[in-house]
């Protein structure tokens, strides 16, 4: 499986401290600017809206997982080697960055006897490094057993949404953007996690800010855009793992050359080298 590296999202952020940074961060703001005064405002789209949110989830599985079975992914464990121990889950939830602590402890919440809730302790211990102490072979064929589960599967979909996609989508809105827009901050919340640092989604959207105006403002969505790519790309390219730029390339950029600022369908796409469709 060639599942592509992230940098660390969370540390050692407990779900208090990652909600407070969701909510509180200038990227995540809720309100918008007033429009300028005859301006043309694109009209935002809704990537919440069932349809879309599932083209969404194939379109990052197919850079996350090389797959467009996304669903196929819940029982997905392993360490990849990129420092941040185990990677596992429809997102790549790590046991080194706080966000796989996060996702047991909610699971744990609602479901108390699961597969993962003995290994709590040993998670807490090892958030913030590449340690397998405590967890090994015997934590990954837990992982996997809970993945079987509805309950454990609804647990990281709503981690997912509750840390990535709600607030970045969120975040889409208010800017005006459309469900390509929208789509482009969550694959960017995806690889390069919330905050407001020059190399998070947040410092990503600030840097676009400075070249561009956003619908909200007045200005135009495929100006913005191109602006949110090309800073996206500068921070990409600092880190190895993300050199690659083909997920914004020959993806994003591709659908916005269309006109596909609705991303319907059929869509078409490579991402690393392989292509892609979507009827």
């Amino acid at each position: 499986m060639s599942k592509k590296l992230r940098p660390v999202l969370i540390g050692t952020l407990g779900a208090a401290s990652v909600a407070a940074l969701v909510i509180t961060t200038p990227a995540f703001s809720s309100a918008a600017p007033a429009p300028v005064a005859g301006a043309s405002v694109f009209a935002a789209g809704d990537l919440s809206a069932p349809a879309k949110k599932e083209i969404a989830m194939k379109l990052v599985s197919s850079a996350e997982n090389s797959s467009l079975d996304w669903k196929a992914q819940y029982k997905y464990i392993e360490d990849i080697g990129d420092g941040r121990g185990y990677t596992a889950g429809i997102i790549g939830f790590c046991s080194g960055t706080g966000d796989m602590l996060e996702l047991v402890e909610a699971y744990t919440n609602s479901v108390p006897g699961n597969p993962l809730a003995k290994y709590l302790p040993a998670l807490r211990k090892v958030n913030g490094t590449d340690s397998h102490a405590g967890l090994g072979s015997a934590f990954e064929s837990a992982w996997k057993q809970a993945a079987a589960t509805t309950a454990f599967q609804t647990a990281q979909n709503n981690e997912r949404d509750r840390v990535y996609f709600n607030p970045s989508v969120n975040q889409g809105k208010s800017d005006g953007l459309s469900n390509l827009g929208q789509f482009a901050y969550y694959d960017a919340i995806v690889m390069h996690g919330p905050g407001d640092s020059s190399d998070s989604f947040g410092g990503i959207r600030k840097a676009a800010m400075k070249k561009a105006k956003t619908p909200a403002q007045g200005g135009d969505e495929a100006t913005y855009l191109k602006a949110f790519f090309a800073a996206r790309k500068v921070i990409m390219k600092q880190e190895e793992a993300h050199a690659d730029t083909s997920r914004v390339d020959t993806e994003q950029a591709k659908f916005l050359s269309e006109g596909n600022f609705d991303l319907h369908t059929p869509l078409k796409w490579k991402v690393y080298g392989d292509s892609y469709t979507i009827n």
